[in-house]
């Protein structure tokens, strides 16, 4: 169940979208090793209170990216900017206090085990030089925070995995950072503890107007949290945009292969016997906004002299706004394939004709 919070002490306030403000920017930054670009020529900027997610398959450059921008890594080229203020040329004294401004959540948690769970999150108040009495309270407010108030004198081995990632994001949120960067944070964890990391950072992002940045290889944490999706090809952004429209007309090859496990795809058996002529053709439809809220289908039905079925599809909502795929099979009778493509084009929706079968059944 998705819990909700008050502000606390060295959180930003909850986002206005109309008061937006930059607070990462990244200009054409690039990095290799030896001959292999990990990062080639990123350009990317992550507003206020926003959750951009950054996608990419295994080796594409994404870990690289953001080594780089909490300084591990030093890019060749380019410019990270974190507030305004240009990193990439500072020495590690001068990164030490811009490094609190960005808070980090590993997949594989990184707490110590001889520490509790209250020490472990506070531990960067130590590192800074705190008082032990505003680094125990401050623990205690974000253990609330996260849910686990109860496990303060705890160790990590008494832990779950979700618990353990959840004292995770409380020493992340320790030093009050302007940005959350997310490393793979679930990909450790199974599907329903996912679901409750993913729905606690969103309505942190949400009630306390925290800057979210996270980096994954799975489209359907995206869906779950991000606002804006970039996706990432051999160290290149290749595609970038509101998670909405990207999963509604992907415009890259390597995007609707990473959407393919969460689309509807055509059911194999019917897959496996297309043809380049038939009786029947099989169409993909696409949709989203308003041609996805239309009665499309009884609409079709009154506008095309051919019959025709739904084989499979459906709409999803994301952000607010419908998506949807559609496979239908439609008689090449009477011209019913042309006169169906033009009905459902004239209504923004995108149409494939993937090939004909003879029989439908």
């Amino acid at each position: 169940m998705t819990q909700h919070f008050a502000p606390i002490e060295g959180v930003s306030p909850p986002f206005d979208a109309a008061l937006s403000e930059t607070v990462v920017r990244i200009v054409d930054l690039k990095r290799r090793f030896g001959q292999t670009p990990a990062v080639d020529g990123v350009s990317l900027t992550v507003r206020k209170g926003e959750v951009l997610g950054i996608i990419g398959r295994s080796g594409a450059g994404k870990s690289t990216l953001i080594r780089c921008l909490n300084g591990l890594e030093r890019p060749d080229s380019g410019q990270i900017f974190v507030e305004g203020r240009e990193i990439t040329g500072l020495g590690e004294r001068e990164l030490q206090p811009l490094r609190r401004r960005i808070g980090m959540i590993f997949q594989h948690f990184n707490l110590l085990s001889a520490k509790t769970v209250e020490e472990n999150v506070a531990l960067p108040l130590k590192i800074e030089g705190r008082p032990k009495s505003e680094r125990l309270r401050r623990a205690a407010e974000l253990l609330d925070l996260v849910g686990l108030a109860d496990k303060a004198k705890a160790y990590p081995a008494s832990l779950s995995g979700g618990q353990k990632q959840r004292v995770g994001i409380a020493r992340a949120l320790a030093a009050g950072p302007a940005v959350l960067l997310s490393d793979e944070a679930t990909s450790a964890l199974d599907p329903e503890t996912t679901r409750s990391i993913l729905a606690l950072l969103k309505d942190i992002n949400q009630k306390l107007g925290l800057t979210i940045l996270l980096i994954t290889h799975e489209m359907e944490v995206i869906r779950s949290i991000a606002d804006r999706v970039a996706v990432i090809d051999a160290g290149r952004i290749v595609e970038e945009g509101p998670v909405w429209s990207t999963f509604a007309d992907p415009r890259t090859e390597v995007t609707r292969s990473l959407l393919a496990g969460i689309r509807p795809q055509l059911p194999q058996a019917i897959a496996a016997r297309l043809a380049r002529t038939g009786r029947e053709a099989i169409l993909r439809v696409d949709i989203a906004g308003a041609a996805a809220r239309r009665p499309l289908l009884s609409e079709l039905a009154t506008s095309i002299s051919s019959r025709f079925r739904l084989i499979h599809g459906g709409i999803d909502n994301i952000q607010g706004e419908p998506v949807g795929t559609l496979f239908l099979g439609v008689a090449t009778a009477s011209g019913g394939v042309a006169e169906a493509v033009e009905f459902l084009n004239a209504r923004n929706a995108r149409v494939e004709v993937l090939g004909y079968v003879t029989d439908n059944a």
